[in-house]
């Protein structure tokens, strides 16, 4: 089978800009691969589709530091069950299905049965821990793979689905939002052009307002259904009672914090942040950023309960991810893009012959 491979530590080279040192523009190299064999709880996925995500940068340039190298990296791919395990019994060759972060918790600590197993001590991150979506192949516990439902028709699209749409969820659940209520998005990236729909369809009375530097992400956001767009740093009309922060800096944070109501709540839906602006961090000043009972919270990893209430709400409510899809030989150039900016909702690598 073709993988895209990582099996080193670098830093993605954007052209035109200054030389970093181990910077390459191609970080992954294809290879050819036997087709992993699954075990007797696992299922083989043949993969239509896999989408491209921040994480993945974040792994290529070390802010994740990977337990394993080399590693095929993604953790948003979808396709059809081509084999099954002695064990596995939930799926049916043929059927469609998709993988997601989580790949694998130890399902007996006290956050697994707490129902938060995304806390868990032994967590495994998919293309990261274990082989992912890179490739035309892949393997994975039948408990940790979720069927597609047959409201979602593009399987394609359902792609980023399966990390921006379900930690997207989780997000928007983690904020509080109810009815009425302002919500602002920090970034306007793969995440946020679902959150957005997510929040119009849940929550059809409230107002969103999304905040982002770049002014093609502004212009999906109206297209979506924002009320206001604005850059970073700029006031929104009124105050936020929820927010996310999907960005990898630091600015944003206090923009949203001092944006936001009494007693409202700032989500930072990302794994890591980059430091090149941790300056900001001691510009916080508690009575403008913190006080009147104002929160921040961070999310980490999912559980599969977001990922099958997602799926379904999906379903509902027929999401419309927007889509750029590149060739599995191209993901390094979805990746350079992906870093310098060039952003309009998803980017997903396609399989050859789909």
């Amino acid at each position: 089978m073709k993988a895209m491979v990582l099996r080193e530590i670098c830093n993605v080279k954007i052209p035109g800009r200054a030389p970093q040192d181990n910077a390459k523009a191609e970080p992954l190299q294809l290879v050819d691969l036997p087709v992993p064999v699954p075990g007797p709880k696992d299922v083989l996925i043949k993969i239509v589709a896999c989408g491209v995500c921040r994480t993945e940068l974040d792994q290529i340039e070390g802010r994740i530091e990977p337990p394993k190298l080399p590693i095929i990296l993604g953790h948003q791919p979808v396709g059809t069950i081509a084999g099954m395990g002695s064990n596995a019994k939930k799926f049916k060759k043929g059927e469609r299905v998709g993988a997601a972060w989580i790949f694998s918790t130890c399902g007996w600590c006290k956050f697994c049965r707490g129902g938060v197993e995304n806390l868990c001590e032994q967590f495994q991150g998919t293309g990261c821990h274990a082989d992912g979506g890179y490739a035309e192949y892949m393997v994975i516990s039948e408990d940790f793979a979720y069927k597609i439902p047959e409201g979602i028709t593009d399987i394609i699209k359902a792609a980023p689905l399966m990390c921006s749409g379900i930690v997207g969820y989780r997000s928007l659940k983690l904020t509080g939002m109810e009815d009425g209520k302002t919500l602002g998005l920090y970034g306007f990236g793969s995440a946020h052009h679902l959150v957005i729909q997510m929040a119009s369809y849940l929550f059809p009375n409230s107002k969103k307002f999304v905040i982002t530097r770049n002014p093609v992400e502004r212009e999906l956001a109206k297209d979506l259904g924002a009320e206001w767009a604005g850059d970073i740093g700029e006031r929104t009309p009124e105050k936020l009672d929820c927010a996310i922060d999907t960005t990898p800096a630091w600015k944003p944070v206090l923009s949203a914090l001092e944006n936001l109501e009494k007693g409202g709540r700032l989500v930072i839906n990302a794994i890591r942040k980059e430091a090149g602006d941790k300056e900001f961090l001691l510009k916080l000043d508690y009575e403008r950023h913190l006080w009147m009972e104002k929160e921040i919270k961070s999310v980490a990893n999912v559980t599969r309960a977001d990922a099958e209430e997602f799926l379904a709400l999906a379903a509902r409510m027929k999401i419309k991810p927007e889509i750029q899809k590149y060739k599995l030989e191209e993901a390094n150039k979805a990746l350079v893009e992906l870093k310098s900016g060039k952003i309009r909702g998803s980017k997903v690598l396609v399989m050859q012959g789909v």
